[in-house]
Protein backbone atom coordinates (compact mmCIF):
# COMPACT_ATOMS: atom_id res chain seq x y z
CA UNK A 1 0.00 0.00 0.00
CA UNK A 2 1.25 3.54 -0.72
CA UNK A 3 0.11 6.84 0.69
CA UNK A 4 0.88 10.51 0.24
CA UNK A 5 1.97 12.97 2.90
CA UNK A 6 1.82 16.66 1.98
CA UNK A 7 4.85 18.44 3.44
CA UNK A 8 4.83 22.15 2.58
CA UNK A 9 6.57 22.55 -0.76
CA UNK A 10 7.08 18.82 -1.28
CA UNK A 11 4.96 15.70 -1.46
CA UNK A 12 6.23 12.63 0.39
CA UNK A 13 5.13 9.38 -1.23
CA UNK A 14 5.52 6.85 1.54
CA UNK A 15 5.70 3.21 0.56
CA UNK A 16 3.73 1.20 3.07
CA UNK A 17 0.87 2.07 5.37
CA UNK A 18 1.23 4.83 7.95
CA UNK A 19 -0.45 2.45 10.38
CA UNK A 20 2.27 -0.18 9.95
CA UNK A 21 3.49 -1.43 13.34
CA UNK A 22 6.13 0.80 14.89
CA UNK A 23 5.34 3.92 12.82
CA UNK A 24 4.04 6.96 14.69
CA UNK A 25 3.03 10.21 13.00
CA UNK A 26 1.94 13.63 14.23
CA UNK A 27 1.60 17.16 12.90
CA UNK A 28 1.25 20.43 14.78
CA UNK A 29 1.25 24.14 14.03
CA UNK A 30 4.63 25.50 15.18
CA UNK A 31 7.04 28.16 13.84
CA UNK A 32 4.29 29.65 11.70
CA UNK A 33 3.96 26.47 9.66
CA UNK A 34 2.93 22.83 9.91
CA UNK A 35 5.54 20.66 11.62
CA UNK A 36 5.25 16.97 10.77
CA UNK A 37 7.06 13.95 12.12
CA UNK A 38 6.89 10.34 11.05
CA UNK A 39 9.01 8.02 13.19
CA UNK A 40 9.65 4.28 13.30
CA UNK A 41 11.06 2.12 16.07
CA UNK A 42 10.43 -1.53 16.85
CA UNK A 43 9.23 -0.35 20.26
CA UNK A 44 6.26 1.88 19.51
CA UNK A 45 6.67 3.63 22.87
CA UNK A 46 10.12 4.81 21.76
CA UNK A 47 8.64 6.07 18.48
CA UNK A 48 5.98 8.00 20.38
CA UNK A 49 8.64 9.49 22.64
CA UNK A 50 10.53 10.50 19.51
CA UNK A 51 7.57 12.32 18.00
CA UNK A 52 6.99 14.13 21.30
CA UNK A 53 10.67 15.12 21.38
CA UNK A 54 10.44 16.53 17.86
CA UNK A 55 7.53 18.79 18.76
CA UNK A 56 9.17 19.83 22.02
CA UNK A 57 12.38 20.80 20.19
CA UNK A 58 10.48 22.72 17.54
CA UNK A 59 8.67 24.74 20.20
CA UNK A 60 11.93 25.41 22.00
CA UNK A 61 13.59 26.80 18.86
CA UNK A 62 10.49 28.82 18.04
CA UNK A 63 10.60 30.32 21.51
CA UNK A 64 14.16 31.47 20.88
CA UNK A 65 14.00 32.58 17.24
CA UNK A 66 10.52 33.89 16.54
CA UNK A 67 10.51 37.62 15.75
CA UNK A 68 6.91 37.75 16.96
CA UNK A 69 7.47 36.51 20.53
CA UNK A 70 8.40 39.55 22.63
CA UNK A 71 10.72 37.64 24.97
CA UNK A 72 12.50 35.53 22.34
CA UNK A 73 16.24 35.94 21.95
CA UNK A 74 15.65 37.24 18.42
CA UNK A 75 13.07 39.83 19.47
CA UNK A 76 15.36 41.10 22.23
CA UNK A 77 18.23 41.43 19.76
CA UNK A 78 16.10 43.41 17.31
CA UNK A 79 14.85 45.68 20.07
CA UNK A 80 18.18 46.36 21.79
CA UNK A 81 21.24 45.40 19.72
CA UNK A 82 21.65 48.76 17.98
CA UNK A 83 22.13 50.35 21.44
CA UNK A 84 24.11 47.67 23.26
CA UNK A 85 25.34 44.11 22.88
CA UNK A 86 22.63 41.60 23.82
CA UNK A 87 23.32 38.35 25.65
CA UNK A 88 21.76 35.38 23.82
CA UNK A 89 21.72 31.63 24.16
CA UNK A 90 23.99 29.23 22.26
CA UNK A 91 21.35 28.28 19.69
CA UNK A 92 20.78 31.80 18.38
CA UNK A 93 24.49 32.50 18.44
CA UNK A 94 25.15 29.34 16.41
CA UNK A 95 22.48 30.14 13.82
CA UNK A 96 23.63 33.73 13.34
CA UNK A 97 27.21 32.49 12.98
CA UNK A 98 26.11 29.98 10.33
CA UNK A 99 24.11 32.71 8.60
CA UNK A 100 27.24 34.86 8.41
CA UNK A 101 29.11 32.02 6.69
CA UNK A 102 26.35 31.62 4.10
CA UNK A 103 26.39 35.37 3.50
CA UNK A 104 30.11 35.19 2.77
CA UNK A 105 29.70 32.07 0.63
CA UNK A 106 26.97 33.68 -1.50
CA UNK A 107 28.48 37.16 -1.67
CA UNK A 108 25.54 38.57 0.26
CA UNK A 109 22.69 36.83 -1.54
CA UNK A 110 21.86 35.31 1.84
CA UNK A 111 21.53 38.08 4.40
CA UNK A 112 19.47 37.94 7.60
CA UNK A 113 19.45 41.75 7.78
CA UNK A 114 16.97 41.79 4.86
CA UNK A 115 14.46 42.24 7.69
CA UNK A 116 15.55 45.88 8.00
CA UNK A 117 13.25 46.38 5.00
CA UNK A 118 11.40 43.08 5.03
CA UNK A 119 9.52 43.81 8.27
CA UNK A 120 7.55 46.48 6.38
CA UNK A 121 5.97 43.93 4.03
CA UNK A 122 2.58 42.66 5.19
CA UNK A 123 1.63 39.77 2.91
CA UNK A 124 -1.67 39.05 4.58
CA UNK A 125 -2.95 42.59 4.08
CA UNK A 126 -1.16 43.36 0.81
CA UNK A 127 1.05 46.13 2.20
CA UNK A 128 4.57 46.94 0.95
CA UNK A 129 7.05 49.77 1.48
CA UNK A 130 7.27 52.35 -1.28
CA UNK A 131 10.41 52.88 -3.37
CA UNK A 132 11.57 55.91 -1.37
CA UNK A 133 11.28 54.04 1.93
CA UNK A 134 13.23 51.09 0.53
CA UNK A 135 15.96 53.39 -0.78
CA UNK A 136 16.25 55.09 2.60
CA UNK A 137 16.54 51.79 4.46
CA UNK A 138 18.80 49.89 2.05
CA UNK A 139 21.99 50.97 3.87
CA UNK A 140 20.75 49.05 6.93
CA UNK A 141 20.85 45.78 4.96
CA UNK A 142 24.29 44.21 5.18
CA UNK A 143 25.36 41.18 7.16
CA UNK A 144 28.51 42.98 8.31
CA UNK A 145 26.32 45.26 10.45
CA UNK A 146 25.86 42.26 12.79
CA UNK A 147 28.68 41.63 15.27
CA UNK A 148 29.08 38.47 17.31
CA UNK A 149 31.08 38.04 20.48
CA UNK A 150 31.23 34.28 20.78
CA UNK A 151 33.11 34.25 24.06
CA UNK A 152 30.63 36.56 25.78
CA UNK A 153 27.64 35.16 23.87
CA UNK A 154 26.50 38.58 22.69
CA UNK A 155 25.17 40.10 19.47
CA UNK A 156 25.30 43.78 18.54
CA UNK A 157 24.36 45.92 15.53
CA UNK A 158 26.65 48.73 14.42
CA UNK A 159 23.88 51.16 13.42
CA UNK A 160 20.25 52.01 14.14
CA UNK A 161 17.53 50.49 11.97
CA UNK A 162 19.17 47.09 11.54
CA UNK A 163 16.88 44.10 12.10
CA UNK A 164 17.45 40.41 11.52
CA UNK A 165 15.08 37.62 10.58
CA UNK A 166 16.02 33.94 10.55
CA UNK A 167 13.19 32.77 8.30
CA UNK A 168 15.70 31.50 5.73
CA UNK A 169 17.61 29.27 8.15
CA UNK A 170 15.84 28.73 11.49
CA UNK A 171 13.40 26.05 10.35
CA UNK A 172 16.24 24.04 8.85
CA UNK A 173 18.17 24.37 12.09
CA UNK A 174 15.11 23.26 14.06
CA UNK A 175 14.72 20.20 11.82
CA UNK A 176 18.37 19.29 12.42
CA UNK A 177 18.01 19.68 16.19
CA UNK A 178 14.87 17.54 16.14
CA UNK A 179 16.70 14.80 14.21
CA UNK A 180 19.50 14.95 16.79
CA UNK A 181 16.92 14.29 19.51
CA UNK A 182 15.68 11.27 17.57
CA UNK A 183 19.20 9.87 17.14
CA UNK A 184 19.76 10.22 20.89
CA UNK A 185 16.73 7.97 21.42
CA UNK A 186 18.19 5.32 19.11
CA UNK A 187 15.76 6.06 16.28
CA UNK A 188 17.18 5.41 12.81
CA UNK A 189 14.15 5.78 10.53
CA UNK A 190 12.25 9.06 10.52
CA UNK A 191 11.10 12.11 8.60
CA UNK A 192 10.76 15.57 10.13
CA UNK A 193 9.50 18.60 8.21
CA UNK A 194 8.74 22.23 8.94
CA UNK A 195 7.10 23.86 5.94
CA UNK A 196 9.53 23.57 3.05
CA UNK A 197 12.36 22.04 5.10
CA UNK A 198 12.61 18.28 5.47
CA UNK A 199 15.17 16.04 7.13
CA UNK A 200 15.28 12.27 6.75
CA UNK A 201 16.91 9.62 8.94
CA UNK A 202 17.67 6.35 7.18
CA UNK A 203 15.24 4.89 4.69
CA UNK A 204 11.64 3.75 5.00
CA UNK A 205 12.39 0.18 6.09
CA UNK A 206 14.16 -1.03 2.97
CA UNK A 207 12.93 1.55 0.47
CA UNK A 208 13.80 5.21 -0.01
CA UNK A 209 11.42 7.99 0.75
CA UNK A 210 9.99 9.17 -2.57
CA UNK A 211 9.71 12.95 -2.53
CA UNK A 212 7.89 14.97 -5.16
CA UNK A 213 8.87 18.61 -5.69
CA UNK A 214 5.72 20.72 -5.90
CA UNK A 215 4.92 22.54 -9.11
CA UNK A 216 5.02 26.22 -8.06
CA UNK A 217 1.98 27.10 -10.18
CA UNK A 218 -0.11 23.93 -9.74
CA UNK A 219 -0.67 23.08 -6.09
CA UNK A 220 -1.52 19.40 -6.59
CA UNK A 221 1.18 18.66 -9.19
CA UNK A 222 4.86 17.82 -8.93
CA UNK A 223 7.71 18.64 -11.31
CA UNK A 224 10.23 15.94 -10.27
CA UNK A 225 10.55 12.85 -8.07
CA UNK A 226 13.50 12.24 -5.73
CA UNK A 227 14.36 8.99 -3.90
CA UNK A 228 15.92 10.06 -0.58
CA UNK A 229 17.50 8.61 2.54
CA UNK A 230 19.76 10.20 5.16
CA UNK A 231 19.41 13.57 3.43
CA UNK A 232 17.83 16.96 3.83
CA UNK A 233 15.69 18.81 1.31
CA UNK A 234 14.57 22.43 1.38
CA UNK A 235 12.36 24.28 -1.08
CA UNK A 236 11.94 28.04 -1.34
CA UNK A 237 9.12 29.32 -3.53
CA UNK A 238 7.24 32.50 -4.36
CA UNK A 239 3.87 30.88 -3.62
CA UNK A 240 3.79 30.49 0.16
CA UNK A 241 3.65 34.13 1.38
CA UNK A 242 2.75 36.68 -1.26
CA UNK A 243 0.20 39.09 -2.62
CA UNK A 244 -0.35 40.48 -6.10
CA UNK A 245 -0.74 44.11 -7.08
CA UNK A 246 -1.17 45.34 -10.65
CA UNK A 247 -0.05 41.97 -11.98
CA UNK A 248 3.13 41.90 -9.87
CA UNK A 249 3.71 39.17 -7.30
CA UNK A 250 5.25 40.47 -4.07
CA UNK A 251 6.62 37.50 -2.14
CA UNK A 252 8.71 37.03 0.97
CA UNK A 253 12.08 36.13 -0.59
CA UNK A 254 13.76 39.52 -0.84
CA UNK A 255 16.91 40.39 -2.72
CA UNK A 256 19.15 42.05 -0.09
CA UNK A 257 20.62 44.26 -2.80
CA UNK A 258 17.30 45.85 -3.74
CA UNK A 259 14.94 45.28 -0.80
CA UNK A 260 12.39 43.95 -3.30
CA UNK A 261 11.29 40.38 -4.05
CA UNK A 262 13.75 38.38 -6.15
CA UNK A 263 12.21 38.03 -9.58
CA UNK A 264 13.76 35.41 -11.86
CA UNK A 265 12.66 32.12 -10.27
CA UNK A 266 9.50 30.62 -8.82
CA UNK A 267 10.98 27.67 -6.93
CA UNK A 268 14.36 26.37 -5.76
CA UNK A 269 14.90 22.99 -4.09
CA UNK A 270 18.23 22.01 -2.55
CA UNK A 271 19.46 18.59 -1.43
CA UNK A 272 22.28 18.29 1.06
CA UNK A 273 23.60 16.67 4.23
CA UNK A 274 21.70 18.82 6.74
CA UNK A 275 18.64 21.03 6.74
CA UNK A 276 20.38 24.14 8.05
CA UNK A 277 22.52 24.11 4.92
CA UNK A 278 19.71 23.31 2.49
CA UNK A 279 17.41 25.92 4.04
CA UNK A 280 19.96 28.71 3.70
CA UNK A 281 21.05 27.64 0.22
CA UNK A 282 17.53 27.37 -1.19
CA UNK A 283 16.94 31.00 -0.19
CA UNK A 284 20.35 32.06 -1.52
CA UNK A 285 19.93 30.38 -4.90
CA UNK A 286 16.48 31.88 -5.31
CA UNK A 287 18.09 35.32 -5.06
CA UNK A 288 21.13 34.42 -7.19
CA UNK A 289 19.22 33.01 -10.16
CA UNK A 290 20.00 30.06 -12.40
CA UNK A 291 23.44 30.90 -13.76
CA UNK A 292 25.14 32.10 -10.58
CA UNK A 293 23.16 29.70 -8.42
CA UNK A 294 24.07 26.57 -10.36
CA UNK A 295 27.70 27.68 -10.52
CA UNK A 296 27.70 27.80 -6.71
CA UNK A 297 26.01 24.40 -6.44
CA UNK A 298 28.56 22.85 -8.77
CA UNK A 299 31.36 24.19 -6.55
CA UNK A 300 29.99 22.56 -3.38
CA UNK A 301 30.42 18.92 -2.41
CA UNK A 302 27.25 17.01 -1.55
CA UNK A 303 24.84 19.71 -2.75
CA UNK A 304 22.31 19.38 -5.58
CA UNK A 305 19.54 21.69 -6.75
CA UNK A 306 16.41 21.93 -8.87
CA UNK A 307 15.21 25.34 -10.05
CA UNK A 308 12.02 26.45 -11.80
CA UNK A 309 12.00 29.80 -13.60
CA UNK A 310 9.08 32.07 -14.40
CA UNK A 311 8.45 30.35 -17.74
CA UNK A 312 8.14 26.98 -15.98
CA UNK A 313 11.49 25.70 -17.28
CA UNK A 314 13.32 23.25 -15.00
CA UNK A 315 17.04 23.33 -14.30
CA UNK A 316 18.86 20.43 -12.63
CA UNK A 317 22.36 20.40 -11.17
CA UNK A 318 24.74 17.86 -12.69
CA UNK A 319 24.16 15.19 -10.04
CA UNK A 320 20.41 15.19 -10.70
CA UNK A 321 20.55 14.94 -14.48
CA UNK A 322 18.89 11.50 -14.46
CA UNK A 323 16.14 12.39 -11.97
CA UNK A 324 12.62 11.67 -13.16
CA UNK A 325 10.65 14.70 -14.34
CA UNK A 326 6.95 14.43 -13.68
CA UNK A 327 5.00 16.06 -16.53
CA UNK A 328 2.23 13.47 -16.33
CA UNK A 329 1.09 14.87 -12.96
CA UNK A 330 0.59 18.41 -14.22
Amino acid sequence: MSCALRVGAVLILALGSLTQAGWVRDEQGIMGTVVRAEVWHRDEAVARAGVAAVMEEMRRIDGLMSPYKAHSDLARVNAQASRRAVKVGPDLLAVVRRARRFSELTDGAFDITFASVGHLYDYRNGIRPDAQTIETLLPTIHYRHVHLDGRAGRIAFDRPGVRIDLGGIAKGYAVDRALARLRALGIAHALVSAGGDTGILGDRLGRPWMVGIRDPRHHDAVVAMLPLQDEALSTSGDYERYFEEDGVRYHHILDPGTGAPAGALTSVSVLGPDATTTDALSTSLFVMGVRKGMALVDSLDGIEAIMVDRSGALFFSDGLASIERAPATR
